[in-house]
């Protein structure tokens, strides 16, 4: 199925904001009468590419079926002007945007946005001064709160991607900020520090300062920017959202962005909007199969019209967009709220809310003698309470954590981390290191389906005043490939060899763990570089640091492993 609009294009379009500054658009507009309906996207990556951020949406395809579509520069990016500040503008631009949109000609005044990432950021700022012609948005892969996955998690810095975002963006702040005759000189130590991030930009300290950036003059906002404030940029305020206002949210089991997508969707919800949820098995930079190194089938990938049109991504998202904004398209909308694929069966699934009403809690309990298992050390049962004994000496795995050595990150929620590739990776390379408990079950003699939150509680001590705990689930398969489901991390300050329980959140899955497959968790103390070292000093501001000997304790369940599990 495809659209039967010739499509007319409009290059940089002007649209005056509140303050004067002049933002250049896009226009893709059907060859017809109208009116149409108007979807916008607003973007930090340059309006001349579009699909880069549009994760699924062509602009000529949506106008070929009967929506103008307007892609925008935000404010300081290529062809707009004023100065750019990360998320500072998206607000009031946001809004002044879609009110423009909304009055251009043919249109029907009724605007939609869309956009992944960033691009759906701007659509989170839009939507929270609640613009009277904003009807509908669709931001996927982004995140609710900044500081769970995109500058910090569990306290610790999100190093690999903001790292690279920072560099990325370098080039057209570098354009705009200096003269021609400079360009070369600092392009060529752009792209130096760039290929130089793997060797030595990531190990620089400090880290939250991002060193290669400073030397090179550019804006470090996505490393050090203050959380509440970052908050305040881009958080919509859920409560006061408009009442009207669709929600269509995306995601992927491995983007970096999962539970601020999960979150938001709940949020929306609790407040009445009319929200959507769709999560694939995929990653923030790609859709499509394989993932990581896994094969999930040709249904998982996003682009799969030659499957079923009608139940694809975009075939979905089409009738929602026409259902909110105006007649377009006759494609049906499926009543049923959230679609997930839970990996494993490898099918999709349609469900009527999130999380899993049906889902129930279990825990699985981490023992001295490398295993995990329904049952705690001593005899405890699934449901011991949490003041369970801390364990003796008999009963403490440990190992040293090096700042100098740290495990490397391998797979996972990550995006654009040079030599580090997303998604599910065989674990073999960490796990055969001295510096990473590993705890694998016995083989499942019955598939287990886990799919919801994922939690862990650890009961530890260190030698350092400051150092991370990170809790990782993977699924062993029948050939013993070890797959990372998903993980996190715990920045913790305590006095030196005070044991202490840790929660750590590992974010949300859907996993069917097969009969004959094996659960395997993993606890270490780093994974770089997704997330900063912690140096053991209790000062991260510093570029000294010390090795730490690790503790988990285990006696009476004092360490387990909380799954979401869905029975039947």
């Amino acid at each position: 199925m495809s659209g039967g609009h010739r499509v007319i294009t409009e290059f940089d379009v002007e649209a005056t904001m509140r303050d004067g500054a002049v933002l250049r658009a896009n226009v893709f507009r059907p060859d017809a009468e109208g009116p149409f309906p108007v979807i916008l996207s607003r973007t930090p990556y340059d309006k001349n590419t579009p699909g880069d951020a549009g994760h699924g949406f062509d602009p000529l395809i949506l106008a070929r079926f009967g929506f103008i579509v307007v892609v925008q520069d935000v404010r300081g990016r290529y062809a707009s002007e004023g100065a750019w500040e990360t998320l500072e503008h998206e607000r009031e631009d946001g809004y002044d945007s879609v009110e423009w949109a909304a009055r251009l000609p043919g249109a029907n005044g009724r605007v939609g946005m869309y956009g992944a990432s960033y691009v759906g950021t701007t659509q989170w700022a839009a939507a929270s001064m609640n613009p009277p012609s904003l009807k509908a948005i669709a931001p996927a892969l982004t995140w609710k709160d900044m500081a769970d996955g995109v500058i910090r998690r569990g306290g610790a810095v999100d190093l690999g991607l903001p790292a690279f975002w920072v560099l990325l963006q370098g080039f057209d702040y570098i354009a705009r900020t200096s003269s021609p005759d400079e360009h070369p000189a600092r392009f060529e130590q752009l792209v130096a520090a760039y290929d130089g991030l793997r060797s030595t930009g990531y190990w620089e300290l400090p880290a939250v300062e991002l060193p290669a950036a400073v030397r090179l003059g550019l804006p470090t906002a996505s490393m050090s920017l203050d959380v509440s404030a970052a908050a305040s940029y881009t958080d919509a305020d859920f409560d006061g959202l408009d009442s009207d206002l669709a929600i269509a949210a995306t995601s992927g089991w491995y983007d970096i962005a999962v539970q601020g997508t999960l979150d938001a969707f709940v949020a929306a919800r609790s407040r009445g909007l009319d929200a959507r949820l769709h999560v694939g098995p995929w990653t923030h930079q790609s859709p499509r199969d394989p993932v990581g190194e896994r094969y999930f089938g040709m249904r998982s990938q996003r682009e799969t019209f030659m499957v079923d049109y009608a139940e694809s991504w975009f075939g979905r998202h089409l009738a929602w967009f026409s259902r909110h904004l105006g007649p377009a398209a006759s494609v049906p909308l499926p009543e049923r709220r959230v679609r997930i694929f839970v990996m494993g069966r490898n099918e999709w699934r349609d469900e009527d809310d999130w999380p899993l009403a049906r889902a129930r809690d279990e825990r699985w309990f981490l023992h001295p003698d490398g295993t995990v298992a329904p049952d705690a050390p001593g005899g405890a049962s699934r449901g011991a309470s949490r003041g369970a004994s801390r364990g003796v000496d008999g009963d403490v795995r440990e190992f040293v954590y090096d700042p100098a050595d740290p495990v490397p990150t391998v797979g996972g929620n990550t995006a654009w981390i040079p030599g580090h590739p997303a998604g599910p990776i065989d674990q073999a390379p960490v796990e055969s290191r001295d510096d990473i408990l590993v705890y694998t079950s016995a083989p499942l003699e019955a598939d287990l389906e886990v799919t919801g939150r994922v939690r862990a509680r650890l009961t530890v001590e260190s030698s350092a005043p400051s150092t991370d705990w990170v809790a990782r689930l993977c699924d062993v398969d029948e050939d013993g490939t070890s797959w990372n489901i998903c993980d996190g991390i715990a920045r913790v300050v305590a006095h030196a060899d005070q044991v202490c329980e840790v929660e750590i959140d590992l974010w949300s899955t859907s996993n069917v763990f097969l009969a004959g497959h094996r659960i395997r968790v993993h606890v270490t103390s780093s994974s770089f570089p997704r997330w900063d070292r912690n140096l053991n000093t209790g000062d991260q501001a510093a570029d000294t640091w010390e090795r730490a000997t690790q503790r988990v304790r285990h006696e009476g369940g004092a360490s387990w492993l909380e799954l979401p599990v869905v029975r039947n």
